[in-house]
Order: structure tokens, then C-alpha cells, then sequence
């Protein structure tokens, strides 16, 4: 089953969508945590408390050295949740996700924006993969499709990393990647309504309320 994360540090969302939606975890970047000034010791245990103890987070390391983000990373994991460390996929990044599956720490490898990137953060162990569809497409590339090509050759070359895709505003977009078979996606959360808010949907509910209370009044369907 595919992994479904929200990309947020909005606790009132999380609720909202973990209620009808069955949201693994959160996904979070320095950004994120900051327009949100939430920190993770906040954070961590009232987005557990909503969706549960088996709650995964995806936490980005903000040091900028090999060695600092690999001693960060190991600080992260310390941590008592099931954290993935996040590590932007540049040069520097790449060396320290080496580092960090020989120690066992689990990454995804983030600021993804070709296939080439990602394939190249999958030969160095990265647990997932976050390529940044909307940006993609905002550079004038195609996003989804440099999904699609990352996902063949992970399964050209039999490789295990998961695609999870991030940065989307509009509900195409994740059609598109979700046709790709990525294996988890994050979505902020205006897209995420957008999923479920289909303009013909609630006229549709409010004709069957009207038909039924028109024969049946205020009855419940076990009652008729």
C-alpha cells in the first residue's frame, strides 16, 4: 500500500486529514518548521498523539558539513519516534547519506529535481526519494515525468529506494506521479482537499438529501 504523508507542521490539518484519510505520517523541512515556528520538541509528540504511536516523520538536518550532518543525523534517530533523516542530494548531501546507511540511519534524499539526481542518491543508499514535481515544472521541465523516468530506472537496476514525491499544487500532478507506481507521496495540505473537492460532489449529496426527505422526512434509511 502506498505511504500517504502530509506535507505540513499544522497540527489542526493533521487532524483534520488523518480523520478520513490514512495519513502515515508528516514530511518537514526547515522551511516548513519555521513559517510554522514549531520545533520538533512540539511538534513530535502531538502529531503522535493524533495519528498514533506507528507514526513516521521526516525530519531534514540543517548542518551543513558531511560530518555535522551525519552527527546531527545520529541526534535525530536518538529521538524516541520512527524518524527518516532527511539530506538535501547534493555533492556534500550524497557523502553523508553514504555515511549514514553505515551507520544504519534511515534517509531520504530531498531537493530532488531530475532523475538522474535521485538514481544517483538510490546507489548511495537513500531509503527514499523526494524529486520536487512542481518546482520541476516551474523551471519549464516536466516533473511528473522525470518521476516516471526515475521510478523505470530504480526498476531497471533493482533498486529498493522509494519514490516519494513532494511539491505539487494541483491535483493533476499527483495523478500523474501516482500513475508513475511511486510508492509514497506527500501532499500540503490545499492539495489534499483539492483531492476530494469536486464541484459536482456536493451538489450530488444535496439532491439525494433532498429526494429523501422529500418521500421520507427526517427518517434514517432503517427506518423506511
Amino acid at each position: 500500500m502506498i505511504e500517504l504523508y502530509l506535507d505540513t507542521a499544522d497540527v489542526g490539518q493533521v487532524a483534520r486529514f488523518s480523520a478520513c484519510l490514512p495519513v502515515k505520517g508528516i514530511t518537514t523541512n526547515p522551511s516548513i518548521l519555521a513559517q510554522a515556528d514549531t520545533g520538533l520538541s512540539q511538534l513530535l509528540p502531538a502529531v503522535s498523539m493524533i495519528i498514533g504511536p506507528y507514526t513516521r516523520f521526516h525530519v531534514q538536518v540543517v548542518s551543513q558539513t558531511v560530518d555535522d550532518m551525519v552527527a546531527e543525523a545520529a541526534q535525530i534517530r536518538a529521538l524516541p519516534y520512527d524518524i527518516v533523516v532527511k539530506v538535501p542530494a547534493t555533492e556534500i548531501g550524497l557523502a553523508a547519506i553514504r555515511k549514514m546507511k553505515a551507520d544504519n540511519i534511515p534517509v531520504l534524499a530531498t531537493a530532488i529535481y531530475s532523475a538522474q539526481q535521485g538514481f544517483l542518491a538510490a546507489l548511495c543508499g537513500a531509503d527514499y526519494l523526494a524529486p520536487y514535481v512542481n518546482r520541476i515544472d516551474a523551471m519549464g521541465a516536466d516533473g511528473a515525468g522525470a518521476v516516471a523516468d526515475l521510478q523505470l530506472l530504480l526498476d531497471r537496476h533493482g533498486l529498493d529506494s522509494k519514490i516519494l514525491p513532494a511539491s505539487f499544487k494541483n491535483t493533476q500532478q499527483v495523478v500523474e506521479v501516482l500513475k508513475a507506481g511511486v510508492a509514497a507521496i506527500t501532499l500540503p495540505v490545499d492539495v489534499a482537499a483539492q483531492m476530494f473537492a469536486h464541484p459536482a460532489v456536493q451538489p450530488a449529496v444535496d439532491r439525494f438529501t433532498q429526494d429523501w426527505q422529500g418521500v421520507f422526512g427526517n427518517k434514517l434509511s432503517f427506518e423506511s
